[in-house]
């Protein structure tokens, strides 16, 4: 009994550790989000006043997204739907592969539908680093008047060049020092929104989903396109998603619900909190939360959150390239793996430093975390879009639930999902373009890589030799008994994929070398 109870406790304990590492890697993207989500409604360009209406109506927009996409969708829905341990949207294509042959055109068309998904959430992979520490940086313009736009580049540039620097010592190692640290970074936010909502406590009248009805109603269009910087909030839905083979589902539902979802609520109500008391304070809500005497230490702390939050699309990525290599979509690259117990902790460096690269680039381009906000957003939220297509694929085919019971849901999920995407549209002149040009690049890397690998593999098809010729020393394999092939010394294995060819791999070193083992 004390033997079990002992097993139960190291069970206890290593899902505790799993837990407080998913907080580090997992919800770093989204937990950022107060950064700038909220700020960027009250953009002089939406033309959305500080009225009392209007901050209780983007309020409750921004806690029923949180609810019913995160919450809802993901975590209660999405996440179930795993292919072996693994998630993100190639995953979820791949869960679909047919047995018979008849069906695999149509499984064809899902895997595309999961590269195009796939490309373009690699688009915010690649966008959220960069806004992420542009934003954390941006709040010393708050605190020092006198910090030039070109050194918050400088610094932001330095950060990201020592955050990508780190990432070979894998999500599980990083994850022990960034679980702490995101916690504790949580628990901030909490207490920043509760400091505010003691001031102005009417702001939880936002729970109320009239508030959010009534702003969509009463602006129109206007509040419509809101919905585009509301989306800023839930984007990290699709790295939670493609994380789930660093930790498994149940971490991160208990890291969710318990830590992530009440410090981010807290936070954004105490920002509008805030707002019905000083309007003014719309051009940076979220620093302008902190005392005078805490500014520093918040600018510190939202820092080395943004630094820690990019691991939730780095590793993600990781693990969705890794996927599409596995698939044969991408050619292979170096693959390390860093974790003995978890399968899903990869590393790949040839990703990682590409990255890198690219988001110096945006950070240098677009300078500041408004414009950058413009380029987020209209490919992650296509790729929702997919991610519930192919998601009500899975529930008829391998989950078996009922026709009613998917259409109901589904179109639940794709009445908010393509709400988010015709807001996001905007965007698209605007600095969107990236995203959807990255998707292009990537769709037309992967499609020509496979396509290449199916003529190549027709090529060596047609020129195979028959193993039975080759083991009876027919033709011109007659002398391969004979000492004019020099027999080397130890054991060669040559793998191929048909068992009744010799391997092309053993007849081109007995063609050019003249050897065999």
């Amino acid at each position: 009994m004390s033997e079990e109870n002992s097993t139960k406790n190291r069970s206890t304990k290593y899902l505790a550790e799993l837990s407080l590492a998913a907080i580090g890697i997992v919800f770093g993207d989204i937990g950022t989000s107060p950064l700038y989500a909220f700020q960027d409604s009250f953009k002089i360009s939406s033309g959305i006043s500080t009225a009392p209406a209007n901050i209780l109506g983007i309020l409750s927009l921004i806690f029923w997204s949180l609810i019913l996409v995160i919450s809802f969708k993901y975590l209660g829905f999405v996440l179930r739907a795993d292919n072996g341990g693994e998630g993100g949207i190639i995953a979820l294509a791949a869960l679909l592969s047919p047995h018979s042959e008849t069906k695999k055109r149509a499984f064809g068309w899902l895997v595309v539908v999961g590269l195009i998904g796939a490309s373009l959430w690699f688009g915010d992979c690649l966008v959220t680093p960069a806004i992420s520490v542009v934003s954390a940086i941006g709040g010393l313009s708050v605190a020092s008047i006198h910090l030039s736009q070109d050194l918050v580049i400088l610094i932001t540039i330095v950060i990201l060049i020592g955050l990508f620097y780190f990432q070979s010592f894998g999500s599980g190692g990083l994850g022990k020092v960034f679980g702490p640290l995101i916690t504790f970074w949580f628990i901030t936010l909490g207490i920043l929104g509760i400091y505010q909502i003691t001031g102005a406590p009417e702001v939880f009248r936002a729970l109320l989903p009239s508030h959010a009805i009534d702003f969509i109603i009463h602006h129109g269009f206007s509040g419509f396109f809101v919905l585009g910087s509301v989306f800023l909030v839930v984007t990290g839905g699709e790295a939670i998603y493609a994380d789930i083979g660093h930790f498994g589902v149940l971490p991160i539902r208990i890291s969710w619900f318990g830590v992530v979802l009440p410090g981010l609520v807290l936070n954004y109500f105490g920002q509008g909190a805030l707002l019905l008391q000083h309007p003014e304070a719309a051009k940076n809500p979220f620093f302008f939360m902190a005392p005078n005497w805490a500014l520093y230490p918040v600018v510190a702390i939202a820092t080395m959150a943004t630094i820690i939050a990019s691991q939730a699309v780095i590793s993600g990525s990781f693990s969705v390239v890794r996927q599409a290599i596995q698939l044969g979509f991408l050619p292979r690259m170096k693959v390390e793996q860093t974790s003995a117990k978890e399968v899903g902790q990869v590393y790949l460096p040839a990703v990682n430093w590409g990255m890198m690269i690219v988001c110096i680039a945006l950070v240098y381009g677009f300078r500041t975390s408004s414009k950058l906000a413009g380029v987020y957003g209209v490919g992650i939220s296509f790729a929702m879009i997919l991610t519930t297509l192919l998601f009500a694929a899975v529930t008829q085919t391998k989950m078996n639930w009922s026709l009613p019971k998917t259409i109901i849901l589904i179109g639940i999920f794709l009445i908010v999902d393509f709400a988010f995407f015709g807001a996001n549209c905007v965007k698209v002149l605007s600095g969107g373009w990236f995203q959807l040009v990255v998707a292009a690049i990537g769709i037309t890397i992967m499609t020509t890589w496979k396509r290449g690998r199916q003529i190549l593999g027709q090529k060596l098809k047609s020129s195979t030799v028959p193993l039975e010729k080759f083991m009876n020393n027919i033709g011109e394999y007659a002398d391969v008994e004979t000492n004019s092939i020099k027999r080397v010394e130890g054991t060669a294995v040559y793998m191929y994929s048909n068992p009744k060819a010799t391997p092309p791999a053993l007849l081109y070193n007995i063609r050019h070398n003249k050897v065999i083992h």
